[in-house]
């Protein structure tokens, strides 16, 4: 048993954090685990004392010495522009790789589907998660999705290096790229040419939508999938609600220069300070943090206590059953009953195995080589125009439009929401007062299946244009320049373009 205890940072978190907590570090206590805990306050009262981040400079000190954080759930106060400390910490961190495994437990925790054992793999940084929100006129918001290749390049290699080296036969790869062509076909795209670097395993790729809705009715199919970040945050919760409960469920954030381990549960303030919160997510968490430690041995320990616990029908209000359960415990009752089983083996589940490859959460090396950009070669050939307009009728904006073009510009279409309402739109589409305004060069021709149809711009005409509309006392509120990208369009066609 490893005798110098290391060093980890630790956030009690809010609501549940604080029970669920102290209930997880005592078991570790008690399996031995040689661990040398600094406690941090991240959370509600570190955003409530005047910290936008929810952290504060001490913590950061703390995280920068450890490189390891365990954290119970936080809760971010609504409104007031708060940012959620979860992802500010796994960008901040560089913690590229969330990983989710999650196994039923059947007979133990009643399921509907005793094969499950899935790993998901989601990417961390960017996605939607990036947060850069704008309300651009009065009836209409933006979300930008930012999907990046080295991104794409990072997580998927980990991915696939994950399940070579965890024994794993297959990965799936999750996205929406038939309607998000540009962001999930970035991702699709890097999927399939990382991929024929592992002849060795099984691959495939499904749409989101149907992906979802066969991991709930046939888990067993899957093995590991790798998917963006939004996507990865709904079917990980999906996955672990059918195996039992959300309630039992870790991950690990990993990155090149530290990691964080928490429960998929939030905080839930609703249940907080009555003693029935579930700590097995947390502690399969630190099960996970113990392993990346190298602390193999403990980790085997508490693992196969905690099995036991759930064998003998020691269950929590959130996996209570009267078929499979033997006694309602509490929060405590239930760490007790962990403590006393410390050195059991189970005899229904499958034990954990100390040191087993499979229970690794660190990257492999490769999975984040560095990183080459690209030369490209990136031509201006148009720009897209968002402006704030209140009419109602397309056609009297685009006449206006066309007047304002000038010698070097034409008005190519106007989009609202993104479907095509000018020219020849249909009376039938709804608009809002968000409208896309797409000019490309005076000279431009007619793309086909074969030819861009796209000529060059320069920037000053774009700039030109834009100061014409402005002093005509149009609202622009928003640029996309377009271009091509080594010859390629590089920007999406409008529907009904």
């Amino acid at each position: 048993m490893q005798s110098t205890k290391v060093p980890i940072t630790v956030a009690v978190g809010d609501g549940i954090g604080p029970e669920i907590m102290t209930q997880t570090l005592r078991i570790l206590e008690a399996a031995g685990a040689a661990l040398a805990p600094e406690f941090i306050e991240v959370g509600e009262q570190v955003y409530l004392a005047g910290h936008a981040s929810g952290i504060g400079p001490e913590a950061w000190d703390s995280l920068r010495r450890t490189g390891v954080l365990l954290k119970a759930p936080i809760t971010t106060p609504l409104g007031g522009g708060y940012k959620s400390l979860n992802v500010t910490l796994r960008k901040t961190l560089g913690l590229y790789a969330n990983v989710r495994p999650t196994r039923s437990l059947y007979p133990a925790v009643f399921t509907r589907h005793p094969d499950l054992d899935i790993v998901i793999v989601r990417e961390n940084e960017e996605d939607l998660y990036a947060g850069i929100e704008h309300q651009q006129t009065p009836e209409v918001v933006q979300c930008l999705k930012l999907v990046s290749r080295p991104g794409c390049e990072k997580i998927v290699r980990y991915a696939f290096e994950y399940a070579r080296k965890h024994g794993r036969k297959h990965v799936t790869c999750m996205t929406k790229d038939n309607i998000m062509k540009l962001t999930d076909g970035l991702f699709h795209k890097v999927f399939m040419e990382i991929g024929q670097e592992y002849p060795d395993l099984g691959q495939d790729h499904q749409i989101i939508d149907i992906g979802t809705a066969r991991l709930a009715d046939t888990p067993e199919r899957y093995d590991v999938i790798v998917t963006l970040n939004l996507y990865g945050d709904i079917i990980s919760d999906v996955v672990a609600q059918i195996a039992g409960s959300v309630g039992l469920a870790g991950s690990s954030n990993i990155g090149d220069q530290g990691a964080l381990f928490e429960a998929i549960h939030g905080s839930a303030p609703d249940i907080a300070g009555r003693g029935i919160a579930n700590p097995s997510g947390l502690l399969q968490a630190a099960v996970l943090m113990l392993v990346h430690l190298g602390q193999h041995d403990v980790a085997a320990r508490v693992h196969n206590a905690w099995l036991c616990a759930l064998e003998d029908g020691l269950h929590t209000a959130d996996i209570y059953r009267p078929e499979t359960s033997a006694v309602k415990v509490s929060t405590e009752g239930f760490a007790d009953a962990v403590i006393e089983r410390l050195g059991r083996m189970p005899q229904q589940l499958a034990p954990f195995k100390a040191g087993e490859a499979a229970e690794t959460s660190r990257p492999a090396a490769r999975a984040t080589a560095a990183y080459e950009r690209p030369v490209v070669a990136q031509q201006l050939v148009g720009s897209d125009l968002f402006v704030c307009w209140s009419g109602f009728d397309p056609n009297e904006l685009g006449g206006q439009l066309v007047r304002l073009a000038g010698p070097d510009m034409k008005l190519k279409l106007i989009t609202n929401r993104g479907v095509k309402v000018y020219p020849n739109g249909h009376d039938e589409t709804f608009c809002t007062d968000h409208w896309r305004c797409r000019f490309v060069a005076a000279n431009a021709t007619a793309a086909t299946a074969t030819e861009v149809g796209y000529t060059p711009v320069q920037f000053g005409q774009v700039l030109d244009l834009q100061r014409r509309l402005t002093e005509a006392g149009v609202m622009v509120i928003k640029t996309e320049n377009l271009y091509l990208m080594d010859g390629q369009r590089a920007f999406s066609l409008g529907q009904g373009e």
